[in-house]
């Protein structure tokens, strides 16, 4: 069985952008409170990922890459709309990597941090620029955002 640790954080705006990311497109074919199917595609790559909870930190995780193509027709036509659009940074810092997500769309002004880890218990030094914790609030997951998009919260 394969899992998938992170923790996920809002990040501040004085951020150390990469001048490079990946474009991102991801969608939902099943994405309740429990379970989710999703389709991404990820530059010029397709990924099937099945994911569940296992806690509140830990996910039970398996991901198949895919052809691009049909990664991309399964986005316009099994998926709920709208679909998550992101731009995808990665950052290293004290040896552990950072991923960002830039969001777009129905998601814009939304930036998220998340960090892998091997273990729960495993301690990370969190950068300068790293703001709120939100790893346990459902609204920041993306199968959430994909059923209620950030500019429809309100502030």
């Amino acid at each position: 069985m394969k899992f998938e640790i992170e923790r996920k954080f809002l990040v501040k705006a004085n951020w150390p952008k990469p001048k490079i990311g990946l474009e991102c497109v991801q969608g939902y074919i099943c994405g309740d409170a429990e379970r989710i199917v999703r389709i991404r595609t990820m530059g010029s790559k397709g990924w099937l990922t099945i994911k569940s909870i296992k806690t509140h930190i830990t996910r039970i995780e398996y991901e198949y890459e895919i052809p691009f193509d049909e990664a991309q027709e399964l986005l316009n036509s099994l998926c709920v709309k709208p679909l998550i659009q992101k731009t995808r940074f990665t950052i290293v810092s004290s040896g552990q990597d950072w991923e960002i997500d830039v969001f777009h769309g129905e998601n814009n002004g939304l930036i998220v941090a998340e960090v892998e880890l091997e273990s729960e218990d495993e301690s990370i030094q969190i950068p300068d620029w790293i703001g709120e914790e939100v790893t346990e609030d459902s609204r920041y997951f993306n199968a959430s955002l994909s059923q209620k998009p950030f500019v429809s919260w309100k502030k």
